[in-house]
């Protein structure tokens, strides 16, 4: 609960040397929590120098010139931002040690009860955990892990953060936009609630005579357009088992890919890319300033036992994960942190 502590951390880990040693080529070492890429994203803005003495020194001025004992836990699951869990576990355990005098235990975790516990803000010490992106823009990355509907994954929010993060949501212009998240990057360098460590390149492999073959730079691979001739089943390998399907009150990609499956969105993204496409709903509009949208849905669909997609239907997809108190608002653990994160408070949230 100590910036300089936290700070001196940032500064103490060879960051460069974990990518170098554990991540597969094309990944990089993270110089901001965004990756490139992202609309609005402050390319100028750099994390922290690896510097020994500078973070030897704070940390004696925190009061820990000896260092001190934490823990650093784990789920064994590859992902492409953690490709090699437990040897980078063991490798940031080693330099704490050695650059810090830090003595980190290491705690191994069962994957769906560190995602609930890393989202309920109940893992002490350091945990490893990273992000693929659901879409392109700063929102999906900042808001969900800092805003002001964050999970407490990283403890209390930082209302100098939300603030500019909300300022900066409700603007369209991108060069305004890119400024605003240059302060959020300096800011979460002086309060240090993570360390971005690696943007981890990552890769789908698919047999030679599989058609309609692709890797998603969302992780969101379309099944339905592959297929092997002469076969009408399709294998496909993923990192770990999912933790749950009420996809609504999900987080980890592995439930999320399956999820991506099996339900249906108002837009989608063409099968490889990033373009928003129709899906449920055939076209939008929107008022000047982004607060009305109306979607025209298209005619004819069907859910399985027959009954006929509505307005009605759309509404209460968003509504059983903003009501608290909803009869359907009841998923594996209730976090619904999607919905909390990306879109703000519940409504008849439990004190």
């Amino acid at each position: 609960d100590n910036e300089k502590v936290r700070q001196a951390i940032a500064m103490g880990i060879d960051r460069q040397r974990i990518v170098e040693q554990f991540y597969p080529v094309g990944s990089s070492v993270a110089d901001q929590f965004l990756p490139v890429g992202l609309l609005a994203r402050a390319d100028e803005s750099k994390w922290y120098d690896f510097d020994v003495e500078a973070a030897k020194a704070l940390l004696a001025e925190a009061g820990f010139p000896d260092g001190f004992e934490t823990t650093i836990t784990y789920r064994n699951v590859f992902r492409g931002y953690l490709p090699e869990p437990p040897v980078v576990a063991q490798d940031l355990q080693a330099q704490l040690k050695e650059n810090l005098n830090i003595d980190a235990e290491i705690v191994e975790m069962e994957s769906g009860a560190f995602i609930d516990a890393s989202n309920a803000g109940q893992i002490e010490g350091i945990h490893l955990l990273g992000w693929t992106g659901d879409y392109p823009d700063p929102t999906n990355f900042y808001d969900f892990h800092f805003g002001a509907g964050a999970t407490p994954q990283f403890g209390d929010t930082f209302d100098d953060i939300t603030s500019k993060l909300k300022e900066a949501a409700q603007l369209g212009d991108e060069a305004a936009r890119s400024a605003i998240y240059a302060e959020v990057n300096e800011l979460l360098k002086t309060h240090v609630p993570m360390i971005p460590v690696a943007h981890g390149a990552s890769a789908a492999a698919y047999k030679a005579d599989v058609k309609g073959a692709h890797a998603s730079p969302l992780g969101n691979e379309s099944l339905e357009v592959m297929y092997i001739e002469g076969q009408d089943t399709f294998t496909f390998m993923q990192n770990a088992e999912p933790i749950g399907l009420y996809c609504a009150d999900e987080t980890d990609g592995e439930s999320l890919r399956v999820c991506e499956q099996v339900l249906e969105s108002l837009l989608a993204y063409e099968v490889g890319g990033v373009k928003v496409v129709p899906s449920l709903a055939t076209e939008y509009t929107t008022n000047e300033d982004a607060t009305e949208w109306i979607f025209k849905l298209r005619e004819g669909v069907l859910f399985h036992d027959g009954t006929t997609l509505d307005a009605n239907d759309v509404v209460l997809s968003y509504v059983a994960q903003w009501d608290a108190s909803h009869p359907l608002h009841k998923g594996r653990v209730g976090d619904f942190a999607y919905f909390s994160g990306l879109f703000g408070a519940f409504l008849n949230a439990p004190q």
